[in-house]
């Protein structure tokens, strides 16, 4: 899935659409990428001199290549909702990414529970994890929003 096809399935935009490619997607996982590039906003201020993407835009990444795969795979009519946090669990970080890093996003659905979701994912750069983390989702209807 490139570009195109992410931003059909997903309301976010520039500044935080946070996934660039879906490399692979089966019913219950997906592997996506983003490249880290030095171009991002973030790093103006998170660290001059010594850029380091955020912890949180990692989480963020990792919830967002979730919500691609919900809604491609479990999802009737994906325009009609979207997914929000409602708990990050396990969240840990092991390295710094850096600008120049492709993030490789790798997310495993868990369960699914009438309008909820929990995930587990991870988060590496060349073989190396950065994050890890369990997190669930409410699907909510937009209508409700």
């Amino acid at each position: 899935m490139r570009i195109e096809e992410i931003k059909k399935l997903l309301p976010h935009r520039y500044p935080f659409l946070l996934v660039d490619r879906v490399l692979e997607i089966g019913e219950d996982s997906i592997v996506a990428i983003k490249n880290v590039t030095a171009n991002e906003d973030f790093f103006n201020g998170h660290f001059p001199g010594a850029p380091v993407m955020p912890g949180v835009l990692q989480v963020e990444a990792l919830a967002q290549a979730g919500c691609l795969l919900t809604l491609e795979k479990q999802i009737d009519n994906p325009d009609d909702v979207i997914i929000v946090f409602s708990a990050i669990n396990k969240a840990k970080f092991r390295r710094p990414v850096v600008p120049g890093d492709q993030l490789r996003l790798e997310v495993q659905l868990l369960s699914t529970r009438r309008n909820f979701l929990t995930m587990s994912g991870k988060a590496s750069v060349e073989g190396e994890m950065a994050c890890e983390l369990e997190a669930t989702a409410a699907i909510v209807s937009k209508d409700k929003l």
